[in-house]
Parts: structure tokens; C-alpha cells; sequence
């Protein structure tokens, strides 16, 4: 863990030997959020696959939701997806997805999702997207990056599923890279790949995933520093209800930074976990923004 982010991100490793990609997506998401009087408007431009299925104002015209959709229904070597999402001062934007990303196994060349945000000064981001699953097989990168000027706020998680182990489908091949980063304050950057010796170990030893399959990153970030009273309170509320979640020995809470708290939960499944990290966000969301909780209508269909 560091606080200071690279300026060029390195691409996920491809064999020597792999074949040249065959036709495969670039896709590119544009969403920009502003503040109209007491509502949020949020516009959008695509190219490519990747795009809004709907805006909804479910808790009133300030807060505007946007449910992110992929046609092709999942990613596979050689495609990229970009989402560039810019708020404007004192917007508020909620944006999830109503299914997993899933990234399917690749014969060589490698996928990639990239998620740049930036957010003004007394604005919200709310980043919420279901689970994503890496197919046995996958080579693939998921990178987010979201930079928060002084007065902004944001709560966002990453929900990382390998394989279908209920489908006899272990991940047990491929490579797969998570990158998470606050500029200045938090990166967090992990790569699993089973095939090496070391990916290996990760995911068996306790000082890693512990032989699970599901690991749950959360966290909620300012664009100034808390006040340690302000600070304490985020912590307090994520670590009860992660002492009365699923599994509590491997779930923590901790604050990197004065600027962010940082939960991490390990499970077998998304589901026993997904109840916690909803309750997590109820309570962070009335902490920072006095705001009710209210989910997106796509989590309950």
C-alpha cells in the first residue's frame, strides 16, 4: 500500500506465444453529473457496447442513479471498456449495474476495464456495481481510479468473485489484476494468478484469501481529512456490522488515510456478504451525507 500513484500503468502480462486478438469490443462510457437548482441531472455518451439501460431520481431529484448495462454480457481477451464519469459542485450520482461483469477465459490477449472519475468540490459519487466474476482462464485487468477535490465524497466497493466453484470451475488459470486508487491518499493494487507458484500461495495462506473465493474491498473517501471523532465513527459503524456479518475473523476495517476507511471481507460467496456491505453503506451514507437508505430499484428484480 502506498500513497503515491504511478503516472503509467503497467499492462497485465501476456504469454509470448499467445495468439494476435481476433475481433473483440472497445467500448467507452461518458457520464457527466450537474447540479440544475435542487436536482442532479446526469447525461451520457457512448461508443461501443457499454451503456446507460436507465436514470432514475428514486430518492428525490438531488441524487441521480444510472444502471450501467454491457449487451455482450461479459468481457473477453483483447476487449477494453473505459467509463470517464466527471461530477460537477454538489452533484450527486449513484451508479451500479443490474448483473455481474463478468470476464471470460482468454485464449492470450488480455481485457481490460478502466474507470477514471473525477469529483468536484461538494459533490457525491456513489460507485456500486454488483460482483465481478473471473472466469477460469481469464487474463484481465480492472483498474479504477477517482480523484476527489477538497469538499467531495464518495463511498464505492469492488466485489472480486474467482470462478464458479459451485460449477466445479475452479480459478485456477489465468491472471487477473485489481487496481483501486485515490490519488494521494490510497492504492491498492493486487494481481491473483494461480498458475504461478506464488499466486498460488496467495490464495491458500491465511496472510491472503485463505483458500475463499470471494474477496469484498469497500471504502469511503473525502477530498479533505476527517476530524478523528468523524473518522472513528465511519470505523465503528463498518466494524459492527462486519462483527455481525457472515464470517468475522475475515473481515476488517481500517483508515489508510485520514481522508479514507477501508473495509475488506473474504467469503465463498458473494450472497452471505452482500448483506453486510448494503448495511456498511446505509450507515456510512447517514454518517456522511445525513441521507436515508435507499437502495437502487435494480437490487431488488
Amino acid at each position: 500500500m502506498t500513497t503515491q500513484s504511478p503516472r503509467t500503468l503497467p499492462e497485465v502480462a501476456v504469454p509470448a506465444n499467445a495468439p494476435e486478438p481476433g475481433p473483440h469490443w472497445h467500448g467507452s462510457l461518458s457520464l457527466r453529473y450537474r447540479r440544475d437548482g435542487e436536482r442532479t441531472i446526469g447525461s451520457d455518451r457512448h461508443d461501443g457496447p457499454l451503456r446507460v439501460l436507465k436514470t432514475l431520481h428514486p430518492e428525490g431529484p438531488g441524487t441521480c442513479h444510472h444502471v450501467l448495462v454491457h449487451p455482450p454480457g461479459g468481457i473477453v481477451g483483447g476487449d477494453r471498456l473505459d467509463i470517464d464519469i466527471d461530477l460537477q459542485e454538489g452533484a450527486h450520482a449513484l451508479i451500479t449495474t443490474p448483473g455481474a461483469t463478468r470476464f471470460y477465459r482468454s485464449k492470450g490477449p488480455a481485457a481490460a476495464q478502466h474507470v477514471s472519475a473525477r469529483v468536484a468540490a461538494g459533490a457525491r459519487l456513489e460507485w456500486l456495481p454488483l460482483e465481478t466474476i473471473a472466469y477460469r482462464g481469464a487474463i484481465a485487468a480492472n483498474r479504477m481510479r477517482f480523484a476527489l477535490a477538497p469538499g467531495a465524497t464518495m463511498i464505492g466497493w469492488e466485489i472480486l468473485a474467482l470462478g464458479l466453484p459451485a460449477a466445479g470451475e475452479p480459478f485456477d488459470a489465468g491472471r487477473f489484476e485489481q487496481h483501486v486508487e485515490l490519488p494521494g491518499v490510497w492504492l491498492d493494487r493486487g494481481t491473483v494468478a494461480p498458475g504461478e507458484r506464488i499466486g498460488r500461495l496467495l490464495l491458500d495462506s491465511p496472510l491472503g484469501w485463505d483458500g475463499r473465493t470471494t474477496l469484498c474491498t469497500m471504502w469511503c473517501a473525502s477530498g479533505d481529512n476527517w476530524a478523528p471523532a468523524g473518522l472513528e465513527s465511519l470505523l465503528h459503524a463498518a466494524r459492527e456490522r462486519l462483527a455481525a456479518g457472515p464470517d468475522p475473523d475475515r473481515a476488517g476495517a481500517t483508515a489508510p488515510h485520514p481522508r479514507a476507511v477501508v473495509v475488506r471481507a473474504l467469503g465463498n460467496r458473494v450472497e452471505p456478504l452482500w448483506s453486510t456491505l448494503r448495511a456498511i453503506r446505509d450507515d456510512w451514507r447517514r454518517l456522511l451525507w445525513n441521507s436515508a437508505a435507499v437502495s437502487p430499484r435494480i437490487w431488488r428484480t
